[in-house]
């Protein structure tokens, strides 16, 4: 029965503010110390941690204990987020310097631009200065002027034809479409591209023009310096060097004009921008400038093949390739190389500008790729 009243007495046991209280009497030599749960009130706090998880308010537990957990795991929280910065910070550091400078939201904005109108007319200057980039196998064109160019084939657009001093609309049109397939077989086409025979554009040409289809032919099988077959061919050596994406930003004209009697010229001028691999992470864009000058010829007036083009002038040039190659390929130099052949002495050049005519021979430098 002792035992009974002994829990009956400490059921309830001591509270918070008792022990206040007591703490308070205690600091000025009074007063006595609570109450100690009865063995009742100890069984019912065991009962509540194995049912619930959790210990009940009150007493020496409770509020006071869950106020030291909260910020615990906002600690935590905090770590993890800082953590995940410093992560972030280490793999792509470039991503926070972009977004501090405002770097991102001008590439941001070169993505979204609207692509140019068409080439009509030869431009009186270069394009504007861009914010220098490098190229990426995800975006083989940031940083470039040709970001906003046409892809492929679609940057080759016919002008209207119209009759041309004795050539009728018809074969005017006719001459310009053929054009546009020759360019684009000559510097599109994936065949032409991997260092094959472009036999698509080869097709176009009058076999019947003097010196030119042999000194083409022999140029492809036997190349050299001089005899070369990238003087009207794109062509890369796919051991060495791989496309980035299937698309080459394109930006040029073409116009037909009366050449000498029983002659019409169509006159092409076209920029083409390959972004090639080395089969890494490292991306380089060659760029391809070509200013062809094809002919149509009377036959009744001519040494020509019906319906075929001859080839009346031809130059070309090309940026952030070697200087030197006598392979019958372009060989694009890559940043962490040491350009091949020998060391460029002509002059600077910008590659974008199509407001100069390729002008002279040799190797130079470019002063933006």
């Amino acid at each position: 029965m002792g035992n009974d009243n002994h829990h009956g007495n400490g059921g309830a046991g001591a509270s918070d503010e008792e022990w206040r209280r007591f703490q308070e009497d205690a600091a000025a030599g009074t007063g006595a110390a609570p109450r100690e749960p009865s063995a009742r009130a100890r069984m019912v706090t065991e009962r509540l941690r194995e049912t619930q998880g959790q210990e009940p308010p009150g007493w020496r537990t409770g509020p006071a204990r869950q106020g030291r957990r909260r910020p615990g795991r906002l600690g935590a929280a905090v770590a993890v987020v800082l953590i995940a910065g410093l992560a972030l910070i280490a793999v792509r550091p470039e991503l926070v310097i972009d977004r501090i400078t405002g770097k991102a939201d001008a590439r941001q904005e070169a993505k979204n631009a609207a692509p140019l109108p068409a080439e009509s007319v030869r431009p009186t200057a270069p394009p504007p200065a861009v914010d220098p980039d490098r190229p990426t196998l995800q975006e083989p064109f940031r940083g470039s002027p040709a970001l906003q160019w046409a892809d492929g084939a679609a940057g080759i657009e016919v002008p209207e034809a119209t009759a041309v001093g004795g050539t009728s609309k018809q074969q005017v049109a006719d001459a310009l479409e053929k054009a546009r397939q020759f360019l684009i077989a000559s510097n599109l086409d994936p065949a032409t591209l991997r260092g094959e025979r472009p036999a698509a554009a080869l097709a176009i040409l009058d076999p019947r023009q003097p010196e030119v289809p042999q000194r083409v032919e022999q140029s492809l099988t036997e190349p050299t310096a001089e005899n070369t077959p990238v003087l009207l061919f794109t062509r890369f050596d796919q051991a060495k060097v791989k496309p980035v994406g299937d698309v080459v930003k394109v930006r040029g004209s073409m116009r037909a004009e009366q050449g000498e009697p029983g002659e019409l010229l169509v006159v092409t001028d076209y920029t083409f921008v390959h972004p090639m691999t080395d089969g890494g992470s490292n991306v380089q864009r060659t760029i391809v400038r070509r200013q062809i000058t094809l002919s149509l010829l009377d036959p009744a007036r001519w040494e020509a093949t019906r319906g075929k083009l001859q080839l009346r002038k031809y130059v070309s040039e090309w940026s952030n390739v070697g200087c030197d190659s006598a392979d019958g390929f372009l060989h694009p130099d890559f940043p962490r190389e040491t350009p091949a052949g020998p060391t460029p002495t002509g002059p600077a050049v910008d590659p974008y500008d199509r407001s100069r005519d390729i002008q002279g021979e040799g190797c130079g430098t470019v002063t933006r790729s």
